[in-house]
């Protein structure tokens, strides 16, 4: 039952360089390394934002790492604010919160009962019927934000 706990690799691993934009939400059933810049909710299992790293918009992972700039709502069960990490915006977390010498919270701070992951193994990737209509010329906007805001 929980023998696959570990299933991420290095090659399940995505990374947006520091040469990337992204105006959107993102989702992921890896994990995240964000060194460029996100404009939207980040959903992943893991999620590191490193030093040129940004995110405006909200993230929620089971393990979530901050060594760059994060300005939204943050919610994880394990939660690591770097020396080098700015958090603008709340902060809850399941399990455990570790904040390095020299990281910036401004926000409040708040421990949630018990593990409240909403990163189920079928809430990733499933479609409701609304979402299962074919997209015209491969457009690449999913019809993901309902989801992300009922989330949030």
């Amino acid at each position: 039952m929980f023998g696959d706990k570990k299933k991420i690799k290095d090659s399940e691993r995505s990374l947006i360089s520091e040469t990337v934009s992204i105006d959107g939400t993102i989702n992921s059933s890896g994990a995240i390394d964000v060194a460029g810049l996100v404009k939207g909710p980040v959903i992943s299992k893991e999620i590191v934002i490193r030093e040129t790293g940004s995110i405006t918009g909200s993230i929620e992972g089971d393990r979530v790492e901050i060594h760059g700039h994060m300005d939204g709502k943050v919610s994880g069960d394990d939660v690591i604010v770097g020396s080098t990490g700015t958090v603008k915006g709340d902060i809850e977390f399941g399990n455990n919160l570790r904040t390095e010498n020299g990281a910036d919270i401004d926000g409040y701070i708040k421990k949630t009962h018990g593990s409240k992951s909403k990163l189920k193994p079928d809430f990733l990737f499933s479609k409701s019927k609304e979402e299962k209509k074919p997209k015209e010329n491969g457009g690449s906007e999913a019809n993901l934000n309902k989801d992300s805001e009922i989330l949030a």
